[in-house]
Parts: structure tokens; sequence; C-alpha cells
């Protein structure tokens, strides 16, 4: 297995085991809303030939920026839904710095897209289905691993994850059928 390490301001993120994570204790009253359009974006990526991965990002209650995960299309490999997401919330906003942001994901994110979240100020991120859940070709077979001090913190919203892995299953039915 890969390790990354990716240091930033002294804090250090880690690829490679589980130590770090919030799993929905803390959650906003609007999440679920949010991380829903998170699941919509995913649908509309899939509908769009993308692989089924879908964020928006929200400031202070209002989204702005959204993203699909379409890079096997445009020949990307950078734009993963959270990426675009990001990509999206700067250039609305004319700034890099999204602190006090939420990134909200129908996946949970893989370790270019976390990093993007840290070099952006992302705050939080959410997301609705854990890696375990879906193919582990889907990270690079890298594993996820945040520093207790991290300054992101990261929100897994399992009561929403069936729907995610089921738009996965949906997914890889149409590249079997398409040949992919």
């Amino acid at each position: 297995m890969a390790i990354f390490t990716i240091a930033r301001r002294t804090k250090f993120f880690y690829y490679g085991n589980k130590r770090g994570f919030v799993n929905g204790n803390d959650m906003d009253d609007n999440d679920s809303k949010y991380l829903a359009l998170a699941i919509e974006k995913a649908e509309e990526s899939v509908l769009a030939g993308g692989f089924p991965a879908g964020a928006v990002i929200v400031s202070d209650g209002v989204v702005v920026g959204s993203g699909i995960s379409v890079g096997n299309l445009i020949d990307d490999p950078t734009a993963h839904s959270e990426t675009v997401a990001i990509r999206d919330a700067c250039s609305k906003l004319g700034a890099s710095d999204l602190t006090g942001a939420t990134l909200y994901a129908s996946l949970q994110p893989c370790a270019m897209c976390l990093a993007a979240s840290v070099w952006a100020n992302v705050s939080r991120i959410v997301y609705a289905c854990a890696k375990e859940k879906v193919s582990d070709d889907y990270y690079g077979r890298v594993s996820l691993v945040v520093d207790p001090d991290v300054a992101i913190r990261l929100d897994h919203v399992s009561e929403m994850e069936s729907d995610v892995v089921s738009l996965v299953e949906k997914w890889e039915e149409m590249q079997e059928t398409s040949g992919r």
C-alpha cells in the first residue's frame, strides 16, 4: 500500500489508517440536506458518463460550489467531484481561501481530494459513503488517515451510505454493459 505524507503549516496528514475520524457525532441540522445535494450531483455525474461521485461546498448556509466527477471524459485525472467543487467555489468567490466552508461529498474523499481541501482551507468535510463500501480500485489502494491535530474535520453520515452504494453499483453495471 502506498503511504503519502503531506506537510503544511506544521500539520501532518497521513494516509494509512482511520485515526482521527469523527463519525457523525457533531452533525449540523442542514448536513442531510446538503449531503442529499452532493448525492444528486453524483447521479448527475453518472448521467453525464462520469464516475458516481458528487460534491457541493457550502459557506454561511449558501452553496458556493459544486462538482461532478468527469475526469474520465475530459482526460483530467484531477477532475474529481471534490476538486471540481473547490475550483467552482474559488472561482465564484474570487478567492482561494475557503476557510469556514464545508465540503459535502457523496463518497469519502481520496488522498488527492483531501489534500486539495486542506490547501483550500476547507474547514470541514461531510461524506455519505465510506471507502470500505466500494472497490479499493476507486481509491488507488490508498487508505485515508488524518492526524488528530489536523485542522479539518471529517464526518461520516452512514445513514445515507446505502444511497451512494446503490448508485455505485448502478454505475458499475453500466460500465460492464458498455464494455469499459
